[in-house]
């Protein structure tokens, strides 16, 4: 009985074989009217007809040839068909019971014809039997094959896909830069993902000053776009940098209304649907609009497109993309964020930084600050330039430690604190300390929460009478002092470049450290260069071979300050400052004997008549002798409270300026005060005489004593008039 089987079925696949066309379209119709949905596919639909051909011819030759099912190899358009299932993101269930499904149309087929070749009921009902073993073996054996092809694309897929996340993960956000950050979206969306990526973001999300009201439509900012191939003479829709709008009906709009992703598929003739979120030419045939949401907030539009003969996008890759967009959200609502805080601490620690020059006649004086390029933020530099009593000068630079709004914020206090104590005339190391304790309270008030609050400050004192000049350090870097070349070189002769030495007291906030004073003598013309060690800093170079390089650039060229602060941040300032760089370069002038005048007193009341004479004569000397009744006065008061209630050395001197100073130095250190005289009191109205015919007065003290002085304002004529003696002078 198996022989006569055995050449029933071969005499039955022989007869079949020159309809296999016909068996194959059976076939087809068959399983397209009962599993209609993988067709609608073209590739898969015109690769399915092929692969059902071949698998007729297969089990035909199992039947004829009598072979073991279960040892045919697969086709190789079984495996690319399983391949294509996998990429469009189709179920193996589904290729499976398509299989199942034409295996029945072929056997239905074979076993109608076995009547027509034997009329053996028992012959046909073993020829059904064997058919229906072999066609099961063939299919098991069929769909082992294809199970295996599908899962490896599958898992190849996933690995691409894993692969793409973790590229979005490392190539995503490595700036603080919005629109950088933009285009690193567009440029992973389109590495073997998508076609086409643009990249809108809300004109209101970026805060552009020239942002326009609320309105319907949402105007975005066009920030990235990539198309692949990666062609610069291609035209898109809209330009990187427009600002536009997509239509209220448009699913682009609906997508950034509701904040729900968007899957669309559409051909050439729908793409015209949202023109100016299409691909170039404006024809696509899937795309992804996903809203860029970080922390509640909707920041604007992220579009995939994919063109040509790449499969349309799935729900797994919507899943991929929805996971991409949401880190380059984040990373842009960082950068957005860290754009806003820094623009607002920049603007916050520029307004706060002296925006003009000081008028004063002891020092000609230029400053530079550069924010940092790195993405901690804007730093707590500041300098300053403070007039004080006696024609002196105050040169102030500081650093406070940390970055942004609160280290502005923080350095502004600072800068007041130190004003306030330069108006009460202190000595460089009392000056620290009382902002030392100024650090230490702020520390107390902000709490543990706020961080640690600290500074480095650098406070000089100069004095153009006696080209003195008075320095302390709270942990600050210590100035250059650049000597001028001597008068037989000429301006192009060699200049020493010095670095003082003198201890480096703590930084600020840290208490009960001492702060230490040093005095020098500085020639005229001599530069005073101050900076914070962001200029001395960087990642390529060592401190010691950058103070050189500080060396080797004051050395040479111009003293003009102006000159000397580009020369520096050329040859000093990275390419990327890690740090904010704050920059005062002073150059130091000196009164001549003519526009000063001293006297030592001795410690007798008799003393005053003299003394007021002196300034007389002091006056008419310097033409202006109009100035003479207040200026005795002045004068008299001044030197009655230092003998009466001063010490021995006495000395009155006179400062002609922009001003009129008079100045009286005692050795006692006792502070007068002003108050108002009663009725029948002896004393208690010298000062307040003083106050009423002075600009400002004021006291200050040193190692050997106080110096109580008084300021009278010059008119217009009298300027004219000293500034046209020192020109006669230099003459």
């Amino acid at each position: 009985m198996r022989a006569d089987v055995d050449a029933l079925l071969c005499r039955l696949a022989q007869g079949l074989r020159p309809r296999t066309d016909e068996s194959v379209e059976a076939m087809l119709r068959y399983t397209h009217s009962r599993l209609p949905e993988p067709w609608g596919y073209e590739e898969i639909a015109a690769l399915a007809a092929e692969e059902t051909s071949g698998h007729v011819v297969a089990f035909l030759d199992v039947l004829e040839h009598g072979l073991d099912a279960t040892e045919v190899a697969a086709s190789p358009q079984s495996v690319e068909l399983a391949r294509r299932f996998a990429r469009r993101g189709l179920p193996i269930s589904t290729l499976l019971r398509g299989y199942r499904l034409g295996h029945v149309a072929l056997l239905q087929l074979v076993q109608a014809e076995v009547p027509a070749l034997t009329d053996d009921p028992e012959l046909v009902n073993a020829a059904a039997l064997r058919l229906i073993a072999a066609g099961f073996a063939y299919v098991d054996h069929s769909s082992a094959h294809i199970v295996a092809a599908y899962q490896e694309e599958r898992d190849r897929r996933l690995q691409r896909r894993l692969i793409l996340t973790n590229e979005a993960s490392r190539r995503i956000g490595t700036t603080l830069d919005i629109g950088r950050t933009g285009q690193e979206l567009a440029d992973v969306g389109t590495d073997g993902f998508a076609g086409f990526v643009t990249v809108d973001l809300l004109v209101s999300a970026l805060d552009d000053e020239d942002a326009s009201p609320p309105s319907d439509p949402l105007p975005l900012r066009r920030v990235a776009q990539r198309s692949v191939p990666d062609d610069d003479t291609m035209e898109f829709p809209v330009p990187t940098g427009r600002i536009h709008s997509y239509p209220v009906e448009s699913e682009s709009a609906r997508a950034l209304a509701t904040g729900m992703p968007v899957l669309r598929r559409a051909g050439a003739s729908d793409a015209s649907h949202d023109v100016s979120g299409g691909a170039p030419g404006g024809e696509y045939h899937s795309a992804m609009l996903l809203p860029l949401v970080a922390r509640g907030e909707t920041l604007g539009l992220v579009q995939f497109f994919r063109t040509g003969s790449s499969a349309p996008f799935d729900e797994d890759d919507l899943l991929l993309a929805q996971e991409i967009s949401v880190r380059a959200a984040v990373s842009i609502d960082n950068a957005r964020r860290y754009t806003n805080e820094r623009s607002t601490a920049l603007t916050l620690q520029r307004s706060l930084l002296p925006r003009h020059a000081v008028e004063q006649s002891a020092v000609v004086a230029s400053s530079r600050y550069l924010p940092s390029g790195s993405r901690a933020g804007v730093g707590g530099d500041w300098y300053d330039v403070i007039p004080l009593s006696g024609a002196r000068v105050a040169l102030v630079m500081g650093d406070v430690v940390g970055r942004g709004l609160r280290a502005a914020a923080t350095m502004g206090r600072l800068r007041m604190a130190v004003r306030a104590f330069a108006d009460i005339d202190l000595m460089p190391d009392e000056l620290l300390t009382h902002l030392d304790d100024v650090v230490i309270r702020l520390q107390h008030e902000e709490g543990e929460d706020a961080g640690e609050t600290s500074a480095t400050c650098l406070y000089a004192v100069y004095d153009p009478v006696s080209r003195v000049c008075s320095l302390a350090s709270a942990g600050h870097v210590l100035p250059a002092v650049v000597t001028p070349p001597d008068s037989e070189d000429g301006p192009s002769g060699s200049r020493s470049v010095e670095f003082p030495k003198m201890p480096i007291g703590p930084p600020l906030g840290l208490g009960g450290l001492p702060f230490e004073t040093v005095q020098f003598e500085l020639a005229e013309g001599s530069l005073l260069v101050l900076f914070t060690d962001g200029l001395i800093q960087s990642r390529t170079r060592d401190v010691d071979t950058a103070r050189e390089m500080l060396r080797d650039a004051l050395a040479q060229g111009s003293d003009s300050p102006d000159e000397v602060c580009d020369r520096l941040i050329t040859a000093l300032s990275p390419q990327r400052a890690v740090d904010d760089i704050a920059l005062l370069v002073a150059r130091t002038m000196s009164l001549d004997v003519g526009h000063v005048a001293t006297l030592d007193l001795p410690s007798d009341p008799a003393a005053v008549a003299g003394a007021r004479r002196f300034a007389s004569d002091t006056l008419t000397s310097w033409g202006l002798a109009e100035l003479s009744f207040t200026t005795e006065l002045i004068v008299s008061e001044l030197v009655t409270n230092a003998i009466r209630y001063g010490r021995s050395p006495m000395r009155l001197r006179m400062i002609l300026q922009s001003t009129l100073t008079c100045e009286v130095f005692d050795a006692n250190n006792t502070a007068p005060h002003l108050r108002r005289a009663r009725t029948y009191d002896e004393g208690g109205r010298g000062l307040l005489l003083v106050a009423q015919f002075a600009k400002r007065w004021g006291t200050r003290h040193s190692r050997e004593g106080k110096v109580i002085w008084a300021e009278q304002a010059l008119t217009m004529d009298h300027l004219f008039d000293i500034s046209a003696r020192r020109r006669r002078t230099h003459d």
